[in-house]
């Protein structure tokens, strides 16, 4: 690789920029922390960097070699470097904050002494020190109070000190109470039962100085919600809390009829402590149990993968899968991109690190028994490096292969054609997709039901983008025209038919990253912040923003999130994963159950699903073949001392029918994603229909791409169809069985009935009952 690929071409940038009689280019800097300027200088005397078509490469002993090898010895140069580059994980900061600290001359203004202590207060935080943390803001407040006459607006310090106390203690009871815990109801919202704290006293002070804080600031939204939660860690709420300040628990809609999940995370084998990352599940090496994958965005975090033992246990098969030495990535997509029969993974790196996360994604191709390999390079994805954490697969001119479009946070994004051979080409300018806008999210889907699918960005910076699929391999943004630019600053979405009218409808989260929006929102307050979107297809290429009907119109911060049926009552519902990097934004992840597409109710605190942990990748899955899909959510955040082990919540049941349906595209892209799928039931004697369209759901997490769907209380399905767009062909069955799960292939007028055995050779001809 040349250096120009590595750096995004900044040192060609350098150098014209030397002959022109500058220093550089705002790229410079990550250049320069990579080579270092004396190897760099070296490399222009020698001629290394070129401006010229036949440019000399220079490369590192892997780069030649095997895509595998090559993109290991990649990451473990990043791993080895990104250290001072990485905000988040700088465990250096602690130490020069100290020294610059210890290093203050005596007279120094106090405000300057004060201003850096609530700095190095901070990295030790971040770096997972919180008894350190709390003892530097100790010293602050003891320092203040010999100052405060000389400092300006001390109360307003007085302040800050008190909240920076309450949330670096609330950390501390974390560390002590939480970390380690391996209790179903542990981090739970509301905290009860096994959740409460054993060691209170670090939730004990945090109280206190919430407490302190809110004398003076009495309707602060953000120091009443983590004052009850406070409370909660000491299983004195409601009762403790003063009634000024006493949270009412309406906000959630409790429903005790609801059935409660349960975090068996613990119990299956799946051993899990890692900072953000991504979560997939699905069936990895063919026996038709579901597997599962995560990843973590920590340039150390190692991928890992943990094989279904077929009896409600996994069994860690990282090494054996191929996957050491894959570190970092913080969401992952699964896709069968060479139409050979297995689920292959695209990881995602370098997301919220603008130009210190020119890493390289990871193209991870399977042998169909669970072992991948790197394919990056040499398929044509490794050519340049940008910034991402979203990316989505499409057959968008129906060629019967899948292609791929990534949303990179800095320059353009990407829209990559497959060949039919497994090998990619960039047609991003001539597609007319560029992005730009910082994008978090990014879907396919045909809103308009013309065989081609459309594209839609969530973007933090700049209103969304829908890109209508001119069929033609050009697209044209309509997302003003077809109303759908809203929220400002968001952050996960995707497509489904929320209410069943064969329509595809759009869900948008916005994201404005502060507990204090979220508190508000759950106050009753007023507040600046955007709030989630569900804009619901007309069936005319238009949408209409139903949020305030369906009960949506909420502050959520979510990040990971998916949708699937809990219920099996054939209505989607989702699950939010919540939350942001800074320490104070303890919320809960959040479920919405779907009213028969007319609203939704949030079942939160009902279900148990309210983890206070920061909530990635989610998928909805029957990892157990029970019937029912379980939520598996990955959990922790951002900084080095924000780990979490993921949960698995399992589904209590609900009695309702079902039937998992896998497809396999002959004609069509082998994994059938885009294909559409249409049950009709009859219900009380009515008919009704349910959809579903083939993908792992939403944008930060994935579902298995076999197709789990809730069939209420019918007990056959009068009707199955399968719309193949790339074909424009439908297959239709009749007089099916509930609670099975099929293959389907498509051409073919038969459907296999599926087991967890492998193998399976049975066989059941169209309209057969079995």
């Amino acid at each position: 690789m040349t250096i120009a690929q590595k750096c995004g071409g900044c040192c060609k940038v350098f150098l014209a920029g030397m002959i022109n009689g500058f220093s550089g280019c705002h790229r410079f800097s990550g250049c320069q922390r990579k080579l270092g300027m004396k190897r760099l200088i070296l490399l222009l005397a020698l001629g290394v960097i070129g401006c010229g078509p036949a440019e000399v490469t220079e490369t590192n002993p892997a780069e030649d070699g095997d895509s595998h090898q090559r993109m290991l010895a990649t990451l473990k140069e990043i791993q080895a470097s990104s250290t001072d580059e990485q905000p988040y994980l700088n465990d250096g900061r602690q130490e020069q904050l100290a020294q610059q600290l210890e290093s203050l001359p005596a007279n120094v203004p106090p405000q300057v002494k004060l201003k850096t202590q609530l700095q190095l207060s901070e990295a030790q935080l971040q770096a997972g020190n919180s008894q350190q943390a709390v003892e530097q803001l100790l010293e602050a407040k003891k320092y203040l109070l010999e100052v405060a006459s000389v400092v300006p607006r001390s109360d307003q310090v007085r302040d800050l000190l008190n909240m920076k106390l309450a949330v670096a203690y609330l950390r501390l009871a974390e560390d002590q109470n939480c970390v380690n815990c391996r209790d179903a109801e542990c981090c739970i919202f509301p905290i009860q039962g096994k959740g409460v704290h054993r060691n209170k006293q670090p939730a004990q002070n945090a109280v206190k100085y919430l407490t302190a804080y809110l004398e003076r600031n009495k309707t602060d939204a953000t120091a009443t919600w983590l004052l009850n939660v406070a409370y909660m860690t000491l299983g004195e709420y409601p009762e403790g809390v003063p009634k000024k300040w006493l949270l009412s628990d309406g906000q959630f809609e409790l429903d005790s009829e609801f059935p409660k999940f349960k975090n068996i995370s613990p119990q299956l084998g799946l051993n899990t402590f890692s900072l953000c990352g991504g979560m997939i599940v699905d069936d990895l090496n063919g026996d038709n149990w579901l597997d599962v994958v995560t990843s973590s965005w920590d340039t150390s975090g190692q991928m890992r993968c943990w094989l279904n033992n077929g009896d409600g246990t996994f069994t860690d098969h990282t090494e054996e899968s191929g996957l050491t030495g894959l570190f970092g990535g913080l969401n992952m997509i699964q896709a069968d991109y060479d139409n050979d029969g297995d689920v292959d993974i695209l990881v995602l790196r370098g997301a919220w690190l603008r130009e210190s996360g020119r890493h390289p994604n990871s193209l991870l191709q399977n042998d169909g028994h669970g072992r991948f390999r790197d394919v990056t390079f040499e398929v044509g994805l490794g050519d340049h490096f940008y910034p991402t954490q979203s990316a989505a697969w499409a057959d968008y001119d129906n060629d019967g292969d899948l292609d791929l479009y990534i949303a990179n946070e800095i320059g353009s994004s990407e829209l990559f054609n497959n060949d039919g051979q497994g090998h990619f080409t960039n047609g991003t300018i001539m597609a007319g997709v560029p992005g730009g806008r910082y994008p978090k999210a990014v879907v396919w889907g045909d809103y308009n039901n013309d065989r081609y699918p459309d594209l839609y960005l969530s973007n933090l910076k700049g209103p969304n983008q829908l890109y209508h699929n001119n069929g033609d391999g050009t697209f044209t943004d309509v997302a003003a025209q077809a109303g759908v630019v809203e929220p400002n600053r968001s952050f996960p979405t995707w497509f489904w038919d929320f209410n069943n009218d064969g329509v595809l409808d759009i869900y948008v989260g916005a994201y404005w990253a502060k507990i204090g929006y979220f508190a508000a929102d759950y106050l009753g307050h007023s507040h600046a912040a955007a709030t989630d979107r569900l804009y619901q297809g007309d069936g005319n290429g238009g949408f209409h923003d139903v949020t305030e009907e369906m009960n949506l119109a909420k502050v959520t911060l979510p990040m990971g999130s998916n949708f699937g049926d809990i219920d099996n009552d054939g209505f989607l519902d989702f699950y939010l994963g919540t939350g942001y990097p800074d320490y104070a934004g303890i919320m809960p992840n959040r479920m919405f159950h779907n009213q028969n597409g007319l609203r939704f109710k949030e079942v939160t605190t009902a279900a148990g699903l309210g983890h206070l942990q920061k909530g990635h990748g989610v998928a909805f899955a029957d990892y157990d073949h029970d019937g029912d899909q379980d939520i598996f959510i990955e959990l922790g955040g951002a900084f080095r001392g924000d780990a979490f082990s993921d949960a698995v919540f399992q589904n209590p049941g609900f009695g309702n029918h079902w039937i998992t349906v896998q497809l396999v595209g002959t004609k069509s892209n082998r994994a059938a994603i885009g294909a559409r799928i249409r049950a009709e039931v009859k219900e009380d004697g009515k008919l009704r229909s349910i959809y579903k369209w083939v993908n792992s759901g939403g944008t930060f997490g994935g579902s298995p791409l076999r197709q789990h769907i809730g069939l209420g209380t019918a007990n056959r399905i009068e009707r199955l169809e399968v719309y193949w767009p790339t074909t424009d062909t439908t297959q239709v069955f009749t007089d099916l069985e509930v609670d099975q799960m099929i293959k389907i292939i498509e051409g073919e007028d038969k459907y296999h009935p599926i087991s967890g055995v492998q193998n399976s050779n049975n066989v059941v001809e169209v309209g057969a009952a079995h």
